[in-house]
């Protein structure tokens, strides 16, 4: 294993100019400053304009163009996300060259972009050719935008620093070969020097089986893993604009969450099967299985820190690390009285769950009855329920909103852990609709109305993280070791 780092950065961090003092340089100089390779995101907002809206769907510049209803709307799209580009470069360099220098790359894909999608679109007029046969290629072509803009933007200030800063593209910009994503980061660092080169790389790299179709919008931290992986990295540090903590301080408050300090890669499968991830369980794999260790640091705290995730670690004593949780879920309800001793239930179900894309947080069943906890779209979870009760007619099946909230940490086997949090959450007056524990004692779930949600976590927090005795001090240790 090598003595370099391979880091990522996100959307949000790398946006403000403070992530150049803070991580980028962070007081280092002269050979300091190297053995280093950096992963950036897209700028905060860009990759939404270009795709779609991550949390709430509005139509990006993909979507529009491949809904097809109108030639204007989707061209509109791409001058704003190009207005929103030039804005942020404006806010970045505060000289004109550089600035200059900055928009004419952004002009160029832009405008490289619009013509091609211009082309297809004319293309595709002829019957003899579909538009659907290309769409995930425009898709890759649009996300590669927004990192390419971000990393050369950041190497263009670094070089203003005084530092010597490589623009890495792994994007495949005109570039007609289709490498697997191996072969593209190994032949663009072949040529390398980490001992005197800082390379600031591209989160999208362009490769035969399409990072977005395959990992959706965790691309970035895929990109990040693999190159940890190739280079023998000694570690691989991700930073966000908040620390991996014990739970959302914006619920319990500041003052009363801690750093979690060190966990393992099966808790940050629990915060990813939540949507809290910590890193994309695709690149956890590859890190965990190389065994490189994973640090989560604050971008806006560089003194701290972070938490450091291992395959091998488990927690000193049994402890509760985080309270965490997830609302908008749909728990669909499958009922049918002559189930019991007969298979085949449960294959159906999740056939019709894989068929409309909508993802299993979790699920219970006993003698006639299967519950699945749901991750999707309801107009997605509606079809599935359509399909079922189509093949099984005499079933009854029905669909509720929920929340879920889990206690998770390396190590739960702390007696009485569980009565202690159904009485915490009976304090608070929620009522628990479902409990989920498994015998490997690394996480609990608490099925509940989506109103007990907030009330949920600050009770359990309060209770088995601020006030809960053989927590606090294994909690404080680690945070001081990691």
């Amino acid at each position: 294993m090598n003595s370099h780092t391979v880091e990522k950065i996100g959307g949000t961090s790398i946006a403000r100019k403070s992530a150049i003092d803070n991580v980028l340089i962070g007081g280092r100089a002269d050979s300091q400053l190297y053995q280093r390779i950096f992963v950036l995101s897209a700028y905060a907002g860009i990759t939404n304009q270009l795709i779609e809206h991550k949390k709430t769907g509005a139509p990006g510049v993909f979507a529009l163009f491949s809904s097809a209803e109108s030639d204007w709307a989707w061209n509109h799209a791409l001058s704003e996300v190009a207005a929103s580009m030039h804005e942020i470069n404006a806010d970045m360099f505060d000289e004109d060259a550089d600035r200059s220098t900055a928009d004419q790359f952004v002009r160029e894909r832009i405008e490289g972009v619009r013509s091609c999608l211009l082309d297809l679109q004319r293309l595709c007029s002829y019957g003899h050719f579909s538009l659907a046969e290309h769409l995930e290629r425009v898709k890759e072509m649009l996300a590669s935008i927004g990192e390419a803009q971000s990393a050369y933007c950041t190497t263009l200030l670094l070089q203003r620093r005084g530092v010597n800063a490589r623009f890495v593209d792994l994007t495949g910009w005109r570039d007609a070969s289709e490498p697997t994503l191996d072969e593209r980061i190994r032949s663009v660092f072949s040529s390398v020097d980490l001992r005197q080169e800082l390379p600031i790389v591209t989160g999208y790299a362009n490769c035969k089986t399409g990072l977005m179709r395959e990992f959706g919008r965790g691309y970035t931290e895929v990109t990040f893993s693999r190159l940890a992986v190739l280079t023998e990295a000694r570690e691989a540090i991700i930073h966000k604009e908040f620390h991996l903590s014990t739970a959302d301080p914006n619920l319990v408050g500041e003052d009363n969450v801690r750093t979690i300090g060190r966990t393992n890669y099966d808790v940050a499968d629990q915060l990813s099967n939540l949507g809290m991830e910590a890193v994309h369980p695709s690149a956890a794999k590859g890190l965990r299985q190389a065994e490189i260790p994973l640090r989560v640091k604050n971008t806006f705290d560089p003194q701290d820190s972070g938490t450091v995730i291992r395959g091998d670690y488990v927690s000193d004593q049994p402890r509760v690390e985080m309270v965490t949780g997830m609302k908008g879920v749909y728990a669909i309800e499958f009922f049918e009285q002559d189930m019991v001793g007969v298979k085949g239930y449960d294959a159906a179900i999740l056939e019709a769950l894989k068929e409309h894309e909508v993802r299993v947080l979790t699920k219970s069943s006993n003698a006639n009855t299967i519950v699945h906890y749901l991750s999707g779209s309801r107009d997605a979870i509606k079809r599935v329920m359509n399909d079922l009760q189509k093949r099984f007619q005499s079933a009854s099946i029905s669909m509720r909103r929920v929340a879920i909230v889990s206690v998770i940490g390396s190590d739960l086997r702390l007696e009485g852990l569980t009565s202690s949090a159904v009485a915490a959450l009976a304090g608070a007056g929620v009522h628990i609709l479902g409990l989920h524990q498994l015998l490997r004692n690394v996480d609990i779930l608490f099925i509940l109305d989506e109103s007990d949600y907030e009330a949920a976590i600050i009770a359990l927090h309060r209770r088995l993280i601020e006030h809960e005795p053989a927590a606090n001090p294994a909690l404080n240790q680690a945070a001081k070791v990691a």
